[in-house]
This record gives C-alpha cells, sequence and structure tokens, in this order.
C-alpha cells in the first residue's frame, strides 16, 4: 500500500509539472550543444478514441515550436538534429465534471543526430509519452477549459521539456554533448 502511494504521488508531481513553467530561467547544462534541425512528422499518428480532431500540420507545428523554444536557448558549437515522429495522441473532450474527466496525451518517438560525427546518436527511437499539465482542469477536464490548440501547446511544452530530460542524462552517462565545452546559453 505505501508503495502504490509514492507511485501515484511520483505521478501527480510529474504530471503537475508545466513543460514551459522554467523558460525564463538559464538552461540547463547540456554540454556543447546546439540544435539545428528540428523536424517533427505525423503521417501515421494514431488519434485516440474520444479525442478532438487536429490536422498534422498542427500536431507537427506544435511540436516544432515547442522544441526549439526549449533548444533555442542552446548556443553551443556543436550541430546536433531532432527528428520526431508523432505516433499518438489525445485531446481531451468536455467529460462529466468530478465523475469523468478525460486527459490528454501525446507520445512521440525522438532520434538525435550528430551533425560532426555523423552519426545516430539512437539507434532505436526513444519514446515519450507525456500527459497534460494539471493546470489544464485536473477535476472538470481539459476539454471544458482549453481549446484543441491550448491542449497541443500544453503536451508538446511537457514533450520538449521531456525531450531535455532525457537528454540531459544521457549526457551525463554516456557523454553526448561533451565536446569541450559548457553550456553556452544563447543571447537574445
Amino acid at each position: 500500500m505505501t508503495r502504490l502511494f509514492a507511485i501515484l504521488i511520483s505521478m501527480t508531481m510529474l504530471v503537475a509539472c508545466n513543460g514551459a513553467r522554467d523558460l525564463q530561467n538559464a538552461p540547463v547544462p547540456l554540454g556543447d550543444f546546439n540544435l539545428v534541425h528540428n523536424i517533427a512528422v505525423a503521417p501515421k499518428a494514431f488519434k485516440g478514441p474520444l479525442s478532438r480532431e487536429v490536422s498534422e500540420e498542427e500536431l507537427t507545428k506544435a511540436l516544432t515550436d515547442a522544441t526549439a523554444e526549449r533548444f533555442g536557448r542552446y548556443a553551443g558549437a556543436r550541430d546536433y538534429h531532432f527528428g520526431m515522429s508523432i505516433e499518438g495522441y489525445v485531446l481531451a473532450q468536455p467529460g462529466i465534471p468530478l465523475v469523468f474527466a478525460p486527459k490528454s496525451i501525446l507520445v512521440i518517438n525522438l532520434t538525435v543526430w550528430d551533425d560532426a560525427k555523423n552519426l545516430k546518436l539512437t539507434p532505436k527511437p526513444h519514446q515519450i509519452t507525456v500527459l497534460e499539465s494539471l493546470d489544464q482542469g485536473p477535476i472538470v477536464g481539459s476539454g471544458y477549459t482549453k481549446s484543441a490548440q491550448e491542449q497541443l501547446k500544453n503536451l508538446s511544452q511537457n514533450a520538449a521539456k521531456q525531450i531535455e530530460t532525457y537528454l540531459v542524462k544521457q549526457n551525463k552517462e554516456k557523454g553526448w554533448f561533451n565536446g569541450g565545452g559548457e553550456t553556452v546559453a544563447a543571447t537574445e
């Protein structure tokens, strides 16, 4: 029972984090990283049950915009590229308050390329699944409080944050971006 409670608390904390909340802060250290190509595709994106409808263009634009917003803060000397494939999504519709408040979900596959080495750092795409932030309407449901575009923006920002978290972990464990420089924040 204690283990279940700890898992629920951890999940609640993860879901509560809004992916854009820390963008005004300095970027987390990520070695000598500079994002050049930020490409998202969604040719086979699965629309989950009871989801609102959005176009492939809206899906890809939201993800590339959120990724550019987060990773545009890095200005290292080594160039990297992202290939992102949107695999599935659910944009919650209005539910029944306090009884059925559906949540929005986004699933993406990430591939990271090192330009100088002409090497794919992720031989197998890394899958990321994100949920909407709790500020989207935890009791009533974001279907009542947000438009499909607002839900998609929130999911995309959360996905970009999860990508950053994944890259920081890979850099610490495998030294992906340690090419002879500390993180350099982009100046405006």
